[in-house]
């Protein structure tokens, strides 16, 4: 009944319905209109990530009706980076509550890169967002289990549960990242040494590396965010994966911190809650309607796909997706 009851008000918020237009053309008209453009470089800091071919191009809506519609490398599978923070999340709401990520983590953007060292030192309550590396390495830390393979299960789980599909970690990746990550191993001892890293410093950092190196394709990313659109319950398997009354906080998280330090940007030219990573994928999520999702290696500055920012930005202005019109 509540689920329901979340998806009929939030539709309200868009004036098009999806009758009204024709989404397989939509995608297709508009993975047309960016497939040459070639802005943005492929991340170097991760080896593994530099040597995608950087014209990969796919996207894909999944409606809160479980329809599907997808152009371009839509097989792909590519690493969700941290795309899965905002899912991860979840699971930490599922096990703990809403409040345990408040009073543990904190919600509020830090305006700094993702990977800052200096959002730490500068805020007293040292983890402040679930979205950025330090609060999604304390939200690893956060969630119980017995021993590190019980929850790497639970993070898994829940990652698949979204999915609606089996999902496997990227060897290759997650090497690639296990070899050069001493930076996030900064950080987790940093959070330590302020009390706000809550198991052990290496498994923390070793099972969010291997969160951030699970692979995905277009359509599988575009489900998990219609899961989203659909109050937390599967379009696809019918099974509610988060409870309805926590998907407009971890919405709001995604709104205010989704796109790392360009989240402002991109809520005031898209309007969308979104997530991205830098392996190039984008999710954005329409209450009630839709999961939007695009892929394209080559990233900004601040670590945001270039092609998947345009692509998602086409449709949701196509389907006047605002969610603040």
């Amino acid at each position: 009944m509540l689920s329901a009851l979340f998806i009929s008000l939030l539709a309200l918020s868009s004036q098009v319905q999806a009758a009204d237009v024709d989404l397989q053309k939509l995608v297709n008209d508009v993975h047309k209109q960016f497939l040459s453009h070639k802005e943005g470089n492929n991340p170097t800091y991760i080896p593994a990530l530099a040597a995608v071919d950087s014209d990969l191009f796919a996207i894909s809506i999944v409606t809160a009706e479980g329809k599907k519609y997808s152009a371009g490398d839509i097989n792909h599978v590519f690493s969700m980076q941290s795309i899965g923070k905002a899912f991860n999340l979840a699971a930490l709401i599922n096990q703990q509550g809403a409040q345990a990520v408040v009073d543990n983590i904190g919600v509020n953007a830090t305006g700094l890169p993702f990977s800052s060292i200096m959002a730490i030192e500068l805020n007293e309550e040292r983890s402040v967002n679930p979205l950025v590396n330090a609060g999604a390495i304390a939200t690893v830390s956060l969630i119980k289990a017995k021993n590190a393979d019980k929850k790497w299960k639970i993070i898994e789980s829940n990652l698949e549960n979204f999915a609606g599909s089996e999902l496997t970690v990227l060897k290759d990746i997650y090497k690639s990242e296990t070899d050069t990550n001493v930076k996030n191993q900064s950080i987790a001892r940093l959070l330590s040494n302020y009390g706000r890293l809550y198991d052990d410093i290496d498994e923390s950092v070793d099972l969010y590396t291997r969160m951030c190196s699970v692979g995905i394709n277009t359509e599988q990313l575009a489900i998990m965010g219609a899961t989203y659109a659909n109050a937390g319950i599967n379009p696809m398997t019918k099974k509610e994966v988060v409870q309805a009354e926590a998907v407009p906080k971890l919405l709001a998280v995604m709104a205010t911190s989704g796109l790392y330090d360009d989240s402002g940007l991109w809520l005031y030219k898209v309007g969308l809650p979104a997530k991205s990573g830098v392996g190039g994928g984008i999710i954005a999520v329409m209450p009630g309607k839709y999961g939007i999702a695009a892929f394209s290696p080559p990233v900004d500055a601040a670590g945001n796909s270039v092609r998947a920012q345009l692509a998602i930005e086409a449709i949701a202005k196509k389907l006047n997706a605002n969610i603040f019109k």
